[in-house]
């Protein structure tokens, strides 16, 4: 269907198995799979050798590759002007006392994005 592979591959599910799947579908020789999605803290992901050593190459972004020195204004200048509507990206809000909760929301893949309030 594609004369050897697909030239861009996205893979956004976390998923392993859709991981290598998107990693193994790219062309010989110019072939690129982005993975975006966070797999579980112990998957594993296994590719023959042979994948590499033809020339396909394998990215990773997390949350997008977000520069916040350079990003951060800009985000500011849209969500001031109503054009980002942050608060539908917020999981969870936890108080700084139960900072440890918002790491295991996040580690169980429940708490993406999690507010720490700084409360007295």
């Amino acid at each position: 269907m594609t004369n050897g592979g697909v030239d861009r591959s996205v893979e956004c599910t976390g998923n392993v198995n859709a991981m290598i799947q998107a990693f193994e579908c790219v062309h010989d020789g110019w072939g690129v799979a982005v993975l975006v999605g966070v797999p579980h803290k112990d998957a594993e992901f296994k590719t023959h050798p042979m994948n590499f050593l033809n020339e396909r190459t394998l990215k990773g972004t997390f949350f997008g590759n977000f520069k916040p020195r350079t990003d951060l204004p800009n985000v500011v200048e849209m969500y001031m002007r109503k054009e980002l509507e942050v608060e539908k990206f917020i999981t969870h809000s936890v108080p700084f006392s139960e900072i440890n909760k918002a790491f295991d929301l996040m580690a169980k893949g429940e708490g993406i994005r999690c507010i720490i309030r700084m409360e007295n």
